[in-house]
């Protein structure tokens, strides 16, 4: 098993600044982009954390992400509008994006975003985040253009990626339903954090490359000796077996084909990048003229919901949201943890661009 140590966010946050300053980006652009990684991490979330940057740190020595790189406007519609991340940080234009929506959506009460060729925006909750505080209701449909990690129910390799799917709706006087999942058992990066720390993973998460059940998450991380006809890498499973496979679907044609950032259907590659394209739609119940009545409905039946007894086995039920902010509360207070592995990714991420940990 990999050994551990307890980070704290502003430490980790600085460093992985500095190391995106080297790499080119504007101070502003890399606290933007240190700033959305760590908060992964204490929302929980260490698939998004502070773990992908040495995987951004090749992209852009790659040539595939591109610093200092804003979103650019194709068509502007009014409530319906286009737009290019030019493979800039997703973070960046992410922001960008849904900071252009939720203005429109203000003033003329729903806006549709297809935003195309992203580089990874990360937890796509951070963006409904943005939209809930303002009081609207956030919808996000995601693809992911790169190794295809997914296999689709009843198919024996991966064909598309972990293809993120997010609502968010505010909640009068609570805290917002914030739901933010990836249409995978389980997401890619919970797999290269297991693989670092050595751990095994439940059965029924993945498949080895010749289409077997396995319980090793290395299988999706680094390539694998395989047999004749056997692919490089293994595939994680689809949730929900059909239902899964067909959400992931639906937002590889809607966040990929319908945005114009494109869908997979290639072979795999070797590069680093990973990009996004996110159709999103915003709604602001104050124009719709359901106001009064969403208020009143929404708090009654999470009221509802709420009063459930606890089931067996359980410590509480909880509504999507309810973790991450219990996990900021902890994980602001007493630092997260970070196995050894990916401390010394992010340590030779680091001497790549000159900067020394």
């Amino acid at each position: 098993m990999s050994t551990s140590k307890i980070i704290k966010a502003p430490y980790i946050q600085a460093q992985a600044a500095s190391i995106f300053i080297a790499a080119g980006s504007t101070p502003q652009e890399a606290d933007t982009v240190a700033s959305n990684l760590v908060m992964a991490n204490l929302s929980g979330h260490d698939s998004h954390g502070v773990g992908m940057l040495p995987r951004y740190i090749d992209a852009i020595l790659e040539g595939g992400l591109k610093p200092n790189t804003a979103v650019k406007v194709t068509l502007d519609g009014g409530a319906l509008i286009a737009l290019d991340g030019q493979q800039g940080f997703g973070q960046v234009v992410g922001e960008q994006t849904m900071a252009l929506g939720i203005e429109r959506a203000k003033s003329l009460g729903s806006c549709i975003l297809a935003l195309g060729r992203a580089h990874h925006l990360g937890r796509i909750g951070h963006f409904a985040e943005m939209a809930v505080a303002q009081g609207l209701v956030s919808i996000h449909f995601v693809n992911v253009l790169s190794r295809p990690v997914v296999a689709p129910w009843g198919g024996g390799d991966g064909r598309f990626g972990t293809n993120p799917c997010c609502i968010g709706v505010p909640i009068k006087g609570q805290p917002p339903f914030l739901l933010d999942f990836a249409t995978s058992r389980v997401a890619q990066g919970k797999m290269r954090v297991a693989h670092n720390e050595g751990r095994q993973v439940p059965p029924g998460y993945l498949i080895d490359p010749q289409g077997h059940p396995t319980t090793d998450p290395g299988v999706v991380v680094v390539p694998q000796k395989s047999g004749e006809g056997a692919g490089l890498f293994g595939a994680l499973l689809p949730f929900g077996e059909h239902k899964g496979s067909g959400l992931a679907v639906a937002c590889e044609l809607l966040g990929g084909a319908l945005t114009g950032g494109g869908t997979w259907h290639q072979p795999a590659s070797t590069t680093r990048s990973v990009f996004n394209g996110m159709l999103s739609i915003l709604i602001d119940p104050a124009r719709l003229g359901t106001q009064n009545a969403f208020e009143h409905e929404a708090m009654a039946f999470v009221d509802w919901v709420r009063q459930s007894p606890d089931a067996a086995g359980t410590e509480h039920m909880q509504l999507a949201g309810d973790p991450e902010r219990a996990a900021r509360k902890l994980r602001e207070r007493e630092g997260f943890e970070l196995d050894e592995a990916t401390w010394q990714e992010i340590v030779a991420a680091g001497r790549k661009v000159g900067v020394s940990l």
